[in-house]
């Protein structure tokens, strides 16, 4: 990682070392005594007594930074976790994506009840804006929210959603009015304990929490929206332009362990009478994955610099970072599975589990393929003006 020194201070750097070990040496074992597919409670309370979960959120609002949300001290934190745990890196990733909405949209008093008690690891936050027929088109979203006097009536159901059914607050988009597209959309905080709301979880390749959510006539006061009404589509894309850099430090963390692994196996494991790192198709795939690794790296800190110096054209610059960390990832990951052979392919393996993680992150926060729309379209836009 010397190429990204120049980047990064002693500090930073630091912090994502500090993360790393935390995730070796406490929160891994917390995760691993988890239940999986569901809410880590005592995992996401060590994420906050560790001090790694109030930083991301500013003073004023229960966390320990001094001012806004660094979308580069976002990227440290979930780089550094994801080398060790990636269950600890996406419990404190949630945590941050679900409570970011109310502290940037919402009232005083949403914020003052709900962002502090998530800051500490006491309330456990979620994003609802999936639905089982609209997950790239979030404009598309057909859960209901009728006005009715000083509240809203929200009947219809959300899918794929990180914590759910666990979660203590969602934050939820439904449609306000029909046939509007996005500029219909209206985001609401969301009480997990709230009538008429229930939901079960899913059992996906990687045993995270997610689950799908039923509302049935769930009844939300006025008070409750975030932003203005029809314009929440706002509010998700703020979130995602913030968060999506960091995807890419999440699986540039897992690509890096891969390639950790890869390269100790290829120098102590033996074939034919020498060492795998001999053989050219070895080493120069070992050096394609570093090189990969180093230039998605370099993408992820520059988006996140981009997103904390007020770059305008941060959505592009998210959607890079994204795009290439995570296809990147994909590669390194199942390189250093073919590196290590049918040892790898066991359960329980960490190249293994890492096989499973590595999949998601292409799909979630904007697929592959949206990544590309949004990078081509905005490549055009200077164009049309």
């Amino acid at each position: 990682m010397a190429g990204l020194h120049f980047a990064l201070s002693d500090e930073q750097r630091a912090l994502r070392a500090e993360a790393r070990a935390l995730a070796s040496e406490v929160l891994a074992p917390i995760a691993a005594a988890g239940d999986p597919g569901r809410v880590n409670r005592p995992l996401v309370q060590a994420l906050a007594s560790n001090g790694l979960l109030p930083r991301l959120f500013p003073e004023h609002a229960g966390g320990s930074a001094p001012g806004d949300i660094s979308a580069i001290e976002v990227c440290l934190l979930r780089e550094g976790l994801a080398q060790a745990s990636t269950e600890a890196e996406t419990a404190l990733a949630m945590q941050g994506i679900g409570a970011y909405p109310i502290l940037q949209s919402g009232s005083e008093d949403l914020v003052t009840r709900w962002v502090p008690a998530v800051a500490r690891g006491e309330a456990v936050a979620a994003f609802a804006l999936s639905e089982p027929e609209h997950g790239s088109d979030a404009g598309a979203i057909e859960l209901r929210a009728e006005r009715e006097g000083g509240q809203y009536r929200l009947t219809g159901v959300k899918t794929w959603i990180s914590n759910a059914p666990d979660a203590d607050v969602y934050v939820l988009f439904a449609r306000t009015t029909p046939g509007a597209k996005a500029r219909g959309v209206t985001a609401f905080v969301l009480p997990g304990d709230v009538a008429g709301l229930s939901g079960t979880p899913l059992e996906l390749l990687s045993p995270h929490p997610i689950g799908r959510l039923e509302l049935d006539g769930v009844k939300v006061p006025a008070d409750h929206v975030l932003g203005e009404v029809d314009q929440g589509f706002r509010v998700a894309m703020a979130t995602l332009d913030l968060f999506r850099p960091s995807v890419g430090a999440f699986v540039v963390g897992m690509a890096q362990a891969a390639l950790d692994a890869a390269l100790a196996h290829a120098a102590s494991r033996e074939a034919f009478g020498k060492p795998l790192r001999e053989f050219q198709a070895v080493s120069h795939l070992l050096a394609e994955m570093a090189t990969r690794t180093e230039a998605a790296r370099l993408m992820v800190y520059a988006a996140a610099a981009a997103y904390d110096g007020g770059a305008p054209d941060i959505t592009r610059s998210s959607a890079m970072a994204k795009l290439f960390a995570t296809e990147t990832a994909q590669f390194v990951v199942d390189s250093a599975v073919q590196i290590h052979g049918a040892a790898a392919l066991e359960r329980g393996h960490p190249l293994e589990h890492l096989y499973r993680e590595v999949r998601a992150p292409r799909i979630y926060e904007g697929t592959t393929e949206i990544q590309r729309e949004v990078i081509a379209r905005d490549l055009y836009r200077p164009l049309e003006a």
